[in-house]
């Protein structure tokens, strides 16, 4: 049986089947996933399925990175528990990667990962500088303020305690390794 990527938006019976797929992996509200899921279109954002038959075996959505040109974040990559082990997210990688080139003429794809970056290692993804889905940042310059350093009075605080030390806890923090690879 034939595997096919296919745009979500056109496929939409398969709208709850996707929701509880991503939720399986990442708890979220069914609503806000349902509507999140419904915003798949031709442009960026698009979720696209990977189906073997009828049968729905994974997920990636991709964002629009607005900060650089013929780009795009991937997201929510996800194969159906029962199917992992069997070669299907290479796969759908794979497929992700020629649909963006073929279809969406995108010539870069960035993504982030707590864990899995050997998986995208062995699929020719680097390690790279975080990107951001929100545009490029800015910053502030000095004349963005209409006050002058003269009016400006330091305050300083009069028998205020020092703050508590902070909690000593086995809060395991993972930090996203951003990776890109160039299509």
């Amino acid at each position: 049986m034939d595997l096919v990527l296919v745009p979500l938006h056109k496929y939409p019976e398969y709208l709850q089947k996707c929701c509880d797929l991503i939720n399986s992996e990442w708890k979220r509200s069914n609503t806000a996933r349902l509507r999140s899921l419904e915003a798949s279109s031709d442009k960026l954002p698009t979720s696209l399925i990977l189906l073997k038959g009828d049968i729905l075996l994974g997920h990636v959505k991709l964002s629009p990175l607005p900060s650089v040109p013929n780009s795009c974040f991937v997201e929510s990559v996800v194969i159906d528990n029962s199917e992992r082990g069997k070669g299907y997210g290479s796969l759908l990688m794979a497929k992700t990667e020629d649909y963006c080139r073929k279809t969406m003429n995108i010539s870069v794809i960035y993504l982030s990962t707590k864990g899995q970056e050997g998986f995208y290692c062995k699929l020719g993804y680097i390690e790279c500088m975080p990107v951001s889905l929100y545009g490029e940042f800015k910053g502030i310059r000095q004349n963005d303020f209409s006050i002058s350093k003269q009016t400006i009075k330091p305050v300083i605080a009069k028998n205020v305690p020092a703050p508590p030390p902070m909690p000593v806890n086995n809060i395991k923090v993972t930090i996203k390794t951003y990776m890109k690879k160039d299509l």
